[in-house]
């Protein structure tokens, strides 16, 4: 596939000029709660978050069910220092996220921050400290757009466009805007935690947080930072994601009442689609020397990364016609980035979203990559158990790729009954301890973006 590698020689060399770049903190939000724990335990018992959608009327979409964080799992001001809960009021929903997230994952990797304590010294020079966070295209609240669209009716009932530039938009208040850019995101995060190393903000659908990693650890690799916060997150859970979702034909039927959960069966013979989320991962990617210097607990270590884009012929229904080979070329430099064979790979966490186009090339990804070991090697599916979250999905699957590391352990999946077609290693099974050296996670988004990143286990 696309190159030739270079000898093992050369793979090692390259390998070893570059500055290493491990996890040590890891911090998920999805529907089982905030952090790694409530995940984990989900994940590994069989559990599903997909639940019937609660915080709007869904029955007129074709899916209802949702992956839905709860108010009990989130309370944003209690995540944030008391001196910023003013800021609140223009957190939306992906912002609430990624807030908790990277919170959580400051926690886990023992970190101090200004978002921690104030009025003492950082872990880590803030100068030294980037932020690298995914997000997807955030919609509107629609009962805060429409109270101010009820004001700009004209004789005959209809809305007026006249009417909303001269009145309309003032019933919006003046720091509305500031809740759905996507650089919001990454913006909250670097002031609560003084961020001041390179920042960005990435929109490539559901690539979204693995390219964050990937970027932040080319600047970790090459000395521009110490430590990232990276990742991604979104919420899929309202009227425009599933809107968009249902124009593209990606969701999977679930009537009202329906169990969700059976109706994502990724890789599956019968599958018709998938199911939406809300959540994310940040994680706190770190140069080795400096983990090692503060004598912080390594959960993983990232070792290749790399994207490509495929055509898309089709950029409503998004037909990835073709895509496989852009996949497999996306795989195949992550390896080469890491100095990894292909026979070194014990676990996958694909995208897996159920949704058949998309399943089927990636499977043939796999295959071009992995020839005969494809329908051997395991899958880690988490679609039927925490939905497709956007901008937030790469994150997530890199997150659980560096715990099934750390715990030697592969979580439970769900619903596929047969993955015959797609030879893949992909039908229900429960949760096992595993021999897991190096783990690779490959995710292609809404568009054609496809990331993959290698992880190893720390020994």
């Amino acid at each position: 596939m696309g190159y030739p590698a270079p000898p093992m020689s050369t793979r090692a060399e390259s390998a070893q000029s570059k500055r290493r770049v491990i996890i040590t903190g890891n911090g998920p939000v999805s529907g089982f709660g905030v952090g790694m724990e409530p995940l984990w335990k989900g994940l590994c018992a069989g559990e599903s978050a997909i639940r019937p959608i609660t915080s709007f009327d869904p029955s007129g979409f074709i899916s209802t069910a949702a992956a839905m964080v709860t108010p009990e799992q989130l309370d944003i001001r209690t995540i944030v220092p008391k001196n910023y809960r003013k800021a609140t009021k223009v957190m939306a929903r992906d912002i609430e996220i990624a807030v908790a997230a990277a919170a959580s994952a400051v926690h886990s990797a023992r970190l101090t921050t200004r978002g921690t304590a104030e009025g003492v010294t950082p872990t880590i020079a803030p100068q030294r400290v980037g932020c690298h966070i995914g997000a997807g295209l955030i919609p509107a609240d629609s009962d805060e757009l429409a109270s101010a669209m009820l004001s700009c009716r004209d004789a005959q009932g209809g809305f007026d466009p006249g009417e909303w530039g001269r009145t309309g938009m003032a019933n919006l208040t003046p720091l509305w805007l500031l809740k759905y850019l996507p650089n919001m995101l990454a913006c909250h995060v670097t002031i609560i935690h003084d961020c001041q190393g390179p920042s960005n903000t990435l929109t490539c659908a559901e690539a979204s947080g693995g390219l964050s990693i990937g970027e932040s650890m080319r600047v970790i690799r090459r000395g521009d930072a110490d430590a990232c916060l990276s990742g991604g997150a979104e919420s899929k859970v309202n009227y425009m994601g599933l809107l968009r979702q249902t124009f593209a034909h990606r969701l999977a039927p679930v009537p009202t009442g329906a169990d969700g959960c059976a109706a994502v069966r990724p890789f599956d013979d019968a599958a018709q689609g998938t199911v939406l989320g809300e959540g994310g991962g940040i994680l706190i990617t770190e140069a080795f020397e400096s983990a090692h210097a503060r004598g912080a607990h390594a959960i993983a270590e990232l070792v290749g990364f790399a994207a490509r884009q495929c055509s898309c012929i089709d950029t409503v229904g998004v037909d990835l016609c073709g895509a496989d080979e852009d996949i497999a070329c996306a795989i195949e430099a992550a390896l080469h980035d890491g100095a990894v064979r292909a026979d070194e790979i014990d676990a996958i966490v694909p995208f897996g979203s159920g949704i058949p186009n998309v399943d089927a090339a990636e499977a043939k990804a796999l295959r071009a990559i992995f020839g005969d070991r494809t329908s051997t090697i395991p899958l880690i599916t988490l679609a039927p158990q925490i939905g497709i979250c956007g901008a937030g999905t790469s994150a997530l699957s890199v997150s659980v790729a560096a715990q099934c590391l750390l715990m030697q352990q592969l979580p439970a999946r769900l619903s596929t009954v047969s993955s015959a077609q797609l030879q893949v290693d992909a039908v229900a099974r429960s949760s096992r301890h595993h021999a897991l050296g190096t783990i690779l996670v490959t995710t292609t988004g809404m568009g054609g973006q496809s990331v993959a990143l290698v992880l190893r286990r720390m020994t």
